[in-house]
């Protein structure tokens, strides 16, 4: 949570869960297979996993993800039969998970985030994995001055528990002060600090998953580690196909965009399917051919209220 005070929704502002599914529904029928749950943190919404399961359940539907900062993949509610956070989520249809862990020592976890919460989150991480996510990805932002002494601790965690670790460019999502010469650190630099300990990274163009990332191989291992450049890559959108729907039903056709178009009025006011499938495209057709975060970009919301 960033230390700014945040403007919460009223519940009556939120999509329910009957919305976003009938939402969802309409974008299968244009072709959506993926979806991936964000936040936030959504293992903070009470009924998450039973949303997920409904998710699931959705026909096209063929893979469905979750990012979260892993603090509450070992919970145990009284209404989940014995079973973790984790467990639950695999059996509601969950496929895929991102974690956030962009340090292993517990006081710059403590620093970066306000909250001292670093072993639950690697509590997390192994039942995640006990529980059998097909994929368990971690994401690492980059900050200059405190992830350069990190690069070879996290890559020997990845490769211990058989993550892929990627490594993410700073983004000025939430304000545009907070990219700085001071906190910036490229993908291009923080390869060649781990060329220095792991020898020349080969590259691995053949290797891609549901994101942006360019994916190496680390010499003598079979491990990979990818860059996620938004800032640097002059080709990062080349290939985006991702749409956004935020909680109070806006739809954003760019992350690195302040356009967003909404879709809890006409939901509300009675539109008909084909209605939102018009809206859908009318988004998708506003698609920007590139982020705004080099140029003018203008954040209208925070990143906690748009979706990881």
């Amino acid at each position: 949570m960033p230390e700014e005070d945040q403007v919460w929704q009223e519940k009556d502002q939120v999509l329910t869960f009957d919305e976003i599914l009938r939402i969802v529904r309409v974008g299968t029928s244009l072709g959506i297979q993926k979806v991936r749950v964000t936040g936030g943190e959504p293992l903070t919404r009470p009924g998450v996993v039973d949303f997920c399961r409904d998710l699931s359940q959705i026909p096209g539907i063929r893979d469905i993800g979750i990012s979260t900062n892993g603090t509450l993949l070992s919970r145990i509610e009284t209404s989940g039969n014995g079973q973790n956070t984790a467990a639950r989520l695999v059996s509601a249809g969950v496929r895929t998970a991102n974690v956030s862990l962009d340090s292993l020592n517990p006081e710059t976890y403590r620093r970066t985030t306000s909250r001292d919460l670093l072993p639950s989150v690697l509590r997390g991480i192994d039942d995640a994995l006990s529980a059998g996510f097909t994929s368990l990805k971690l994401n690492c932002v980059l900050m200059k001055n405190q992830t350069e002494d990190e690069f070879t601790a996290l890559i020997r965690f990845a490769r211990e528990k058989g993550a892929l670790l990627r490594f993410i460019e700073l983004m000025p999502v939430s304000t545009t002060e907070v990219l700085s010469d001071a906190n910036f650190l490229s993908c291009g630099t923080a390869r060649q600090i781990i060329e220095q300990t792991h020898g020349p990274l080969l590259p691995r163009p053949d290797f891609k998953t549901n994101g942006p990332a360019s994916y190496f191989q680390i010499p003598g291992t079979d491990q990979l580690i990818g860059f996620i450049g938004a800032m640097t890559n002059l080709h990062f959108c080349e290939s985006c196909n991702k749409l956004r729907l935020t909680c109070d039903g806006k739809l954003r056709p760019c992350l690195g965009s302040y356009l967003e178009f909404d879709l809890l009025g006409p939901l509300r006011a009675g539109c008909t399917d084909d209605e939102l499938r018009t809206l859908f495209y009318d988004v998708v057709a506003r698609k920007p051919k590139e982020h705004d975060f080099r140029n003018n970009y203008q954040p209208n919301r925070r990143m906690i209220a748009i979706g990881g």
